[in-house]
């Protein structure tokens, strides 16, 4: 599927988000505070746009290296990144290729909720990130405020879908997009998937009237972790 619609994704993401997504990337990466020493694993990274986001601008990483499970998205990234100190490699986000404790920053744009087994994604940020090291992450959930909820839910199932399924040519593709955000866990109990995952210190940041949340986790030394 996402193979299938990589063609389009970067310009469907723009106009369904009315070009909030870029606002969301710079949010998430502000959260990393960097520092232009660390090196940063963008897992689900599609077409690189937050492993972009993470190494250009005034606050920067090193380095970043960007994963995914899509061939054709990581063609469109690869496209993308010009002389950007990006490196992109097809793998898996519950199998990471790297050794422990390698990575300073890790990231996740709109992309945890794709993976079969979340918390054994989390588990292997955990496992790569040095201790001390920061996650971030951005998910769509859905607002909280009744009359708001119900109007992103008409958007959602309605809207959405038409505009992408006729921009991408692809039947089904963002007919799954609001399915698989009403089917990922509440923040609440994300934030405890985290934090059982490794991270002490996890903070939920409800942005865009609760649209997106900004995941912000801290990995704690193994000596140290409570579950």
């Amino acid at each position: 599927m996402f193979d299938a619609i990589a063609e389009r994704y970067d310009f469907l993401n723009h106009l369904l988000s009315a070009g909030l997504d870029r606002q969301w990337r710079k949010r998430a990466v502000d959260a990393l505070e960097l520092t232009g020493r660390e090196t940063v694993l963008d897992v689900c990274t599609g077409t690189a746009d937050l492993a972009l986001a993470a190494t250009t601008g005034s606050a920067r990483a090193r380095r970043a290296l960007g994963i995914d499970f899509s061939g054709a998205m990581l063609q469109i990234g690869r496209k993308k990144i010009g002389a950007a100190p990006i490196t992109l490699v097809r793998a898996d986000a519950t199998r990471i290729p790297l050794a422990d404790a390698s990575v300073d920053a890790t990231t996740i744009g709109f992309g945890i909720r794709n993976v079969e087994q979340p918390a054994l994604a989390c588990r292997e940020i955990a496992r790569v990130l040095r201790p001390g090291g920061k996650l971030v992450i951005l998910e769509f959930s859905l607002p909280q405020t009744p009359a708001l909820r119900s109007l992103y839910l008409w958007y959602f199932r309605k809207i959405l879908p038409l505009i992408g399924r006729l921009v991408s040519s692809h039947p089904s593709a963002y007919s799954y997009l609001p399915e698989s955000v009403q089917a990922f866990p509440a923040p609440g109990t994300f934030v405890r998937q985290l934090r059982e995952a490794g991270f002490g210190t996890v903070r939920a940041v409800r942005l865009t009237f609760g649209v997106v949340y900004l995941y912000v986790g801290v990995k704690v030394d193994a000596q140290d972790r409570v579950i």
